[in-house]
């Protein structure tokens, strides 16, 4: 995998927790800058270290997926994709926001489930797991931090469109994973 394609994969990933900070952002008025740093932080770290899991989990069973690894990695990213854009126009429910430890794992672990699956695709396309994860994790952390900061400027703003456009991206690598 390149790394247009890595940086290109960083960013589509990063659009949940910019998602979730965007809404933290809408909501939270005190302590802004250190409610950002937190989910920033929280968000960035989960999905630099997820794809290490999937990474080193996928080692072990590589040799009997190795066949079929451009169809895997195929059908992880068009399975994302269709989620995000799914998730896009799903009706989310509103609920109050918090943002102790305990919440911030929770949305750390839930923004990166789909790292863990990058991990898995960057085992089987052979690259390198320490450079990918780290900027994976670095541009979750400015996106996420983008979005806090946009959510605390303003009050409305179409969330689908960032959603629909990661989950078409993840679609474009996943076709570019079959003809690569």
């Amino acid at each position: 995998m390149t790394y247009f394609t890595i940086i290109m994969l960083a960013f589509a990933l990063s659009v949940d927790a910019c998602v979730v900070s965007f809404s933290y952002g809408l909501v939270y008025e005190k302590n802004r800058f250190k409610n950002a740093l937190l989910i920033s932080c929280c968000t960035g770290f989960f999905q630099g270290i997820m794809p290490f899991f999937g990474y080193y989990l996928t080692g072990f069973v590589k040799n009997l997926i190795q066949p079929y690894s451009r169809i895997i990695i195929f059908s992880i990213f068009v399975y994302l994709g269709i989620k995000f854009i799914i998730e896009a126009f799903s009706e989310h429910k509103k609920e109050k926001l918090c943002i102790d430890l305990k919440c911030l794992l929770m949305i750390g672990i839930a923004t990166s489930i789909d790292a863990f699956s990058a991990g898995i695709s960057l085992a089987l396309y052979g690259n390198n797991i320490l450079k990918p994860a780290i900027l994976i994790g670095l541009i979750t952390l400015i996106n996420s931090n983008i979005g806090f900061v946009i959510g605390s400027k303003l009050k409305s703003i179409p969330t689908r469109i960032l959603e629909v456009s990661a989950g078409l991206l993840l679609i474009i690598l996943g076709i570019k994973a079959i003809f690569v």
